[in-house]
């Protein structure tokens, strides 16, 4: 599964930033943005939590 931020949607809240630092991360934009490779399996319920929390929607579960 992979976890993607919509950098246009995002309000850079923090919200997945700061309740699940071990997959976003701010870049120079202060936008969140997550890794651009499979999320490890221990870590895959996190980035579906992270949807649910996304105050504007701008995270995705694939």
């Amino acid at each position: 599964m992979r976890v993607t931020v919509d950098k246009e949607v995002c309000i850079s809240c923090g919200m997945c930033v700061n309740t699940y630092p071990e997959i976003f991360k701010f870049n120079s934009d202060d936008k969140a943005e997550a890794p651009e490779t499979e999320l490890p399996k221990n870590l895959e319920n996190a980035g579906h939590d992270a949807v649910d929390l996304c105050p504007v929607g701008a995270i995705v579960a694939e």
